[in-house]
């Protein structure tokens, strides 16, 4: 699997590019859309701080809501800090903004684990007002521990994260936290995530208002599920999100011998490797109460009985 599509709505909004000087088109209300800025990887006509200048006199900026990010240039090279100093300078006169993806970026323009980030937290502190924040690239990504009281919303995809910034995910103080989707990616791309370090999400005691646990793309999915059949966490969820990693029937049997599951509203495990027969005991054990359980994209390990993540280069 790979990133092969920008992303088509955020923050419950439809995606609208911000086109190339001199198109002409009518613009939508700056309110209606998720804006996505972006330059070309080689030979852009314009750098992103000048797109996004352009798009500051052109927009009403205190009504935009949500903004992506796209490519900022050659991103394999150069993380995003342009991009972070062009917000900033704007930062009072984006009032109104709520929503924030930094590198909405396929893999024809760079590969996910190419991708070169920093200190995500600098935009966090920036934007008080952020209900929902989202960043894709695992290269030099940082997140020290930090204090958000209005983010509902944390999404990390990598195709390998490093330990220290799931640690600092899991040290911030996030009141209003609902939705975390973390992608841990795999060893090869520096992935080094253990479930000690997980233990702060598991526990129930970080995030009241948590409803909402992705903890997928992972080498380690079966212990991860292992420790999730016992974890409080999981009673005061309605989505719990194992996918895309390498789990098995190991990991399966354990959730199903654990705290029970029939709370759940949605209990996605796509990109599996499960048995068939492990795979009937989850819909015979959750489908009659109503879980919406995701068996799709079933795997089989290779020749040396190796499983791989979906997503990691």
């Amino acid at each position: 699997m790979t990133i092969s599509r920008h992303l088509e709505h955020f923050h419950g909004l439809p995606v609208h590019d911000f086109g190339e000087p001199g198109e002409g088109r009518e613009l939508p209300d700056a309110a209606a859309v998720a804006w996505r800025l972006a330059v070309e990887e080689w030979d852009a006509e314009e750098s992103w701080p000048q797109l996004f200048a352009r798009f500051a006199a052109t927009v009403d900026l205190p009504r935009v809501r949500a903004l992506i990010v796209g490519t900022w240039g050659e991103s394999f090279e150069n993380g995003p800090g342009p991009v972070r100093e062009a917000l900033l300078a704007e930062r009072e006169r984006l009032s109104g903004l709520r929503a924030l993806f930094l590198g909405d970026i396929t893999f024809e323009e760079c590969e996910i684990s190419w991708i070169v980030q920093e200190d995500a937290t600098a935009l966090l502190t920036a934007f008080p007002a952020l209900e929902e924040f989202g960043v894709r690239g695992g290269t030099s990504l940082e997140f020290p521990a930090v204090t958000h009281p209005a983010l509902r919303r944390l999404t990390i995809e990598t195709g390998g994260v490093d330990a220290a910034v799931v640690r600092g995910v899991a040290a911030s103080e996030l009141p209003a936290l609902e939705h975390l989707d973390l992608w841990l990616g795999s060893s090869w791309y520096g992935a080094d995530t253990t479930v000690e370090d997980l233990g702060p999400f598991l526990d129930g005691s970080r995030w009241p208002r948590l409803t909402h646990l992705a903890l997928r793309n992972s080498e380690i999915q079966d212990d991860i599920a292992a420790a999730l059949a016992t974890a409080p966490v999981v009673a005061r969820l309605h989505t719990l999100d194992l996918s895309m990693g390498t789990l098995g029937d190991a990991g399966a049997t354990a959730l199903l011998a654990g705290q029970p599951l029939t709370h759940l509203t949605r209990l996605d495990l796509h990109h599996h490797y499960l048995t068939e027969e492990v795979q009937e005991r989850l819909r015979t054990a959750l489908t009659p109460a109503g879980v919406e359980v995701d068996l799709g994209e079933p795997e089989t390990a290779d020749e040396d009985g190796d499983r791989y993540v979906a997503v990691a280069e």
